[in-house]
């Protein structure tokens, strides 16, 4: 029997979360998003998330403050933020990143400010 759970999600219908995230495909334990054209911004509270994050940058600069460390987000760099982390993010330009979540950061509103 040929494996049905494989889907293709098209961002350009994909439903926004309340913080400006793109839902994209998404499996039992792990889910991708997009933030797309984010514009600069202050840093939000410090925050520490019931998931593990890694992402990719596409395009715009960003700073990830992570545990008393500070990480240049730029096009090509690719981060990961541990489940548990205490961490922000100041976007410095537009940005356009993926990030992937295990879990995923949707189920239960892990994903919430």
């Amino acid at each position: 029997m040929a494996d049905t759970t494989v889907i293709k999600v098209n961002s350009q219908f994909s439903p926004k979360g309340a913080l400006g995230q793109k839902y994209l495909a998404s499996g039992i334990n792990i889910s991708m998003r997009l933030w797309e054209n984010e514009p600069p911004a202050d840093p939000k509270p410090e925050t520490q998330r019931e998931y593990e994050t890694v992402g990719y940058v596409i395009e715009g600069r960003a700073e990830l403050h992570l545990e008393g460390q500070l990480v240049i987000l730029e096009p090509g760099a690719s981060w990961v933020v541990p489940k548990g982390a205490k961490h922000t993010y100041k976007i410095l330009e537009l940005f356009t990143a993926v990030e992937a979540t295990s879990p995923p950061a949707e189920v239960h509103g892990r994903d919430k400010a």
